[in-house]
């Protein structure tokens, strides 16, 4: 039985929900987000929540069961809240600036790496080394922040490179003399 599927998901003030065969659409403050899915499951609006449910019992219905909950529920924070990943830039010189719509990052390399940002995507820079990515779109606020520590991933010895806020670096111990 999933669990997650069964939840009611509440519709805050603000959240405009619309039903139409195979899609739901949400519009807040923040914008508008469009989720499509299959017809195995069913959407309803039941008074101030979002009821989904399964048509069988099989278990690939049931894991689409959470899966669409789950994305309804992640467009309606993001049209409401939004989602942020915060990156943290260690090492020496390496730093982060914004250009118009590109992100221009010195990492180390014999050039600026430039990121042209996606539509639907902001980005901050505190202190040059801290990126703030920011959207409405789940999916599309880890896309880019993956997208980004993938320019330089954070190395076992000293810690250098791009990482997430909250990420734990496994430090090595490195060489040792006799």
């Amino acid at each position: 039985m999933s669990r997650i599927g069964l939840k009611k998901i509440k519709i805050p003030k603000g959240v405009n929900v619309d039903i139409s065969p195979g899609m739901v659409t949400a519009k807040g403050p923040k914008g508008t987000l469009s989720k499509s899915f299959r017809s195995e499951v069913s959407v309803a609006i039941d008074g101030e929540d979002v009821v989904v449910s399964r048509s069988s019992n099989t278990p690939f219905i049931r894991s689409l069961h959470g899966l669409v909950r789950s994305e309804i529920n992640n467009a309606i924070i993001g049209v409401t809240e939004g989602y942020e990943k915060i990156l943290d830039i260690q090492g020496v010189g390496y730093r982060a600036s914004m250009e118009g719509r590109t992100l221009v990052l010195s990492l180390g390399f014999s050039h600026p790496v430039r990121f042209d940002l996606p539509e639907g995507i902001d980005v901050a820079v505190e202190k040059q080394t801290t990126v703030i990515v920011k959207g409405m779109n789940k999916y599309l606020v880890g896309e880019t922040a993956a997208k980004l520590r993938s320019f330089r991933p954070p190395e076992p010895y000293k810690g250098k490179g791009v990482q997430y806020r909250d990420e734990r670096i496994i430090r090595k111990e490195g060489k040792k003399g006799k």
